[in-house]
């Protein structure tokens, strides 16, 4: 077996070339082809090069095979290869992908270059193996444990606790009160652990309701850039273990999302929702507070949850683009459809 070699381009990237060979063992794949063969790049197979790998994740894209310029695919054990191509036969080429999309990744370091911000207090509970970049303020009161990674102008506030392992990237914030797991990944300008939307409205005005309850958050958990979370009113807001949100999801107080969903961007859930496993969100989408939703659900893009959900399945509520005269024609058309 080759072992992978380091090169550098101009700007100082470095750039790692796979033997074939190399790549089937660690994507656990059957190789069709030349063992010897190097890689050096990751390409979508539509713009292949003779020195990438490409792969085909869906049938619709198998008729770009016999044109493709790729040095090896990567395909499902399913397909029955009939040419003189390389191929490396998979149980799920996009698992797959995933996978090469790290080897082929040429900045390992999102912070390399930026120093290191001196410890300026004492406190006991920062961990001497976190990277704590400048700019960045940690309150005396939080905790910082093992190999985490605080970026430059992060805010941590009191009370909070930040995992094994944990990456926040420049400029989030955690206000207070908020606890991350182990090996989670914050995007930029995610503010976790604001105050939730709490007033009681009086003939004076509205008096706000201060947020004492925190945000837990589980582990493997990554957080798109500009997301918004907010802490508990009383009780908490709770994130699982593998949850996946996009840019700019905002969770409000109180909400429990289960263990492994995932949310596009732009989407809302209303304050104290409880939220089940497996749970999947299409952008835009949104759910009022106060509801329960069960595992296994999908909720499609531009959707608006209204009740609550008991049984697994496909829920959507959109209607295709048309013309003003036209939807309210439609509109109209369907109100008549409940009253017969």
């Amino acid at each position: 077996m080759l072992p992978p070699k380091q090169l550098q381009n101009s700007k100082g990237l470095s750039k790692t070339i796979y033997s074939l060979e190399n790549i089937a063992s660690i994507i656990s794949g059957r190789l069709i082809g030349d063992p010897n063969q190097l890689v050096d790049t990751l390409s979508p197979i539509q713009h292949s090069t003779h020195s990438s790998i490409s792969f085909v994740s869906s049938k619709k894209f198998e008729k770009y095979i016999v044109g493709c310029k790729a040095a090896a695919l990567v395909v499902a054990d399913s397909y029955s290869p009939n040419d003189n191509k390389n191929y490396i036969l998979v149980k799920d080429p996009y698992y797959a992908f995933a996978i090469l999309s790290k080897m082929f990744d040429p900045i390992e370091d999102m912070f390399e270059g930026i120093e290191l911000a001196p410890i300026i207090n004492s406190n006991p509970d920062v961990d001497q193996t976190a990277k704590i970049y400048q700019g960045a303020i940690v309150s005396d009161t939080a905790s910082i444990l093992r190999d985490a990674v605080i970026g430059p102008n992060v805010f941590i506030g009191p009370n909070c606790v930040v995992g094994e392992g944990t990456i926040i990237h420049a400029n989030s914030s955690l206000m207070r009160s908020v606890v991350i797991g182990k090996n989670c990944i914050i995007q930029n300008n995610c503010i976790l652990g604001s105050d939730g939307f709490g007033f009681a409205p009086s003939k004076d005005g509205y008096q706000k309701i201060h947020q004492l309850g925190k945000l837990i958050v589980g582990d493997n958990v990554e957080f798109g850039a500009g997301c918004t979370i907010d802490r508990g009113a009383l009780e908490d807001t709770i994130i699982g273990n593998g949850v996946k949100l996009d840019n700019q999801v905002h969770i409000a107080h109180n909400v429990v999302l289960g263990d492994n969903c995932a949310i596009a961007a732009k989407c809302a859930i209303a304050g104290s929702t409880k939220i089940g496993k497996n749970l999947q969100m299409g952008g835009l989408s949104g759910v009022i507070g106060h509801l329960e939703i069960c595992d296994n659900v999908f909720i499609g893009a531009h959707t608006l949850i209204t009740k609550s959900i008991r049984e697994p399945g496909n829920y959507v509520g959109i209607m295709p683009a048309q013309e003003h005269k036209d939807w309210a024609k439609s509109s109209v058309a369907i109100r008549q459809l409940g009253k017969k």
